[in-house]
C-alpha cells in the first residue's frame, strides 16, 4: 500500500513505478509479483462507513507491505487520528505489518501550510523514537529507497517458494512427412537420373515411453507403403524414430498413418494424415 497525505503525487508515482520496475526484474525468478495499492486508482467506491475506515479494511488491511510518504503535510483529520495516513500507519504496525517512512528533504514549496507543516515535525519527532526513517531528496532516490525496501522484506516475510505442479503428458507422437531428391542412377551418357525419397519422422514429445509400437497404413487404397514398421519396438519420451515410406501408382486414397503402441498396459492407437 502507497499511503501519504495530498501533497506529493509525484512522490507516489515514484513508489508505483519501483514496484513495477522490481516486478519487470525479478518476478519471473523469484515467482513472486508486488501489487501497488493506491487508494485514488484501487479501491473501491462502496457506503457503508466513514472514508477513512473503508480504505482501512480495503487497503491497510489486505497488504503486506505499507510505504508512507511525507512532504509537508500531515493530512487530514479522521475521527481516530490526526490524519488518515497516520491511521494507515498506526493500523499497520499493530497488525504486524512491515511499515516503511520516508520524509521529503526537498525544498519547501512558497505556500507550504506552517500548521501543517508544525504537525508533520511534531508527528516525525514522535514516530522517530519507534523505528528508523528514510529520507529522499529526488523521486529518483526514493525509488531506489523503495527497491532495497522489497528485496529486504521478501527476506523477512518468508513467504515461501511457490511449487509449481508438473502435469503429466504420458505418449504424444506427431508424425511428419519428409522427402529428399537423390541419384538413383545414371544414363548411358553418365548423365544422372534422380528420384524423391520419402520417409516419415515419428516423434514421440511426451514424457512417457512408448511400447509395443506398431506402424500399419490405413485404407485399402493409398498409394503408401511401409519398408520397415511391422515388428514391434519401442520409442522413448523425446526420441524420433525415421519410418521409411515409398508410393506406388494407382493409390488414390489419401495417406493415412496409424500408429499403436502401449501405455502402462493399455493399448492405444491414432491416425495422421501424412500425405
Amino acid at each position: 500500500m502507497i499511503a501519504s497525505p495530498s501533497d506529493v503525487p509525484d512522490a507516489r508515482d515514484a513508489v508505483e513505478a519501483a514496484i513495477n520496475d522490481w516486478n519487470n526484474a525479478n518476478a519471473k525468478n523469484k515467482l513472486l509479483m508486488m501489487l501497488p495499492w493506491r487508494w485514488e486508482t484501487s479501491s473501491v467506491p462502496v457506503l457503508g462507513g466513514h472514508p477513512q475506515s473503508l480504505i482501512n479494511s480495503q487497503g491497510v488491511d489486505e497488504s503486506d507491505i505499507v510505504f508512507a510518504i511525507f512532504g509537508s503535510r500531515l493530512g487530514s483529520p479522521t475521527p481516530d487520528a490526526v490524519s488518515g495516513t497516520v491511521e494507515e500507519i498506526e493500523r499497520a504496525v499493530s497488525s504486524g505489518k512491515p511499515v516503511h517512512l520516508y520524509f521529503s528533504t526537498a525544498a519547501l514549496p512558497n505556500d507550504v501550510d506552517t500548521r501543517q507543516l508544525d504537525g508533520l515535525r511534531e508527528f516525525r519527532a514522535q514516530i522517530s523514537q519507534r523505528g528508523l526513517l528514510g529520507e529522499f531528496a529526488t523521486t529518483a532516490q526514493l525509488g531506489h529507497e523503495v527497491w532495497k525496501a522489497i528485496e529486504f522484506d521478501i527476506a523477512q516475510l518468508d513467504l515461501g517458494v511457490p511449487v509449481l505442479l508438473s502435469t503429466k503428458r504420458g505418449v504424444r507422437f506427431s508424425a511428419q512427412p519428409m522427402q529428399e531428391r537423390e541419384i538413383s542412377s545414371y544414363d548411358n551418357k553418365g548423365k544422372p537420373r534422380y528420384s524423391n525419397r520419402h520417409w516419415i519422422e515419428v516423434t514421440n514429445s511426451g514424457d512417457e515411453d512408448a511400447t509395443d509400437v506398431l506402424f500399419e497404413v490405413v485404407g485399402e487404397h493409398s498409394s503408401m507403403m511401409l519398408v520397415n514398421g511391422d515388428t514391434p519396438t519401442v520409442i522413448h519420451a523425446g526420441q524420433t524414430r525415421r519410418l521409411n515410406v515409398f508410393h506406388h501408382m494407382g493409390g488414390g486414397a489419401p495417406d493415412v498413418l496409424r500408429i499403436r503402441w502401449s501405455e502402462h498396459g493399455e493399448p492405444k492407437d491414432f491416425d495422421f494424415h501424412v500425405g
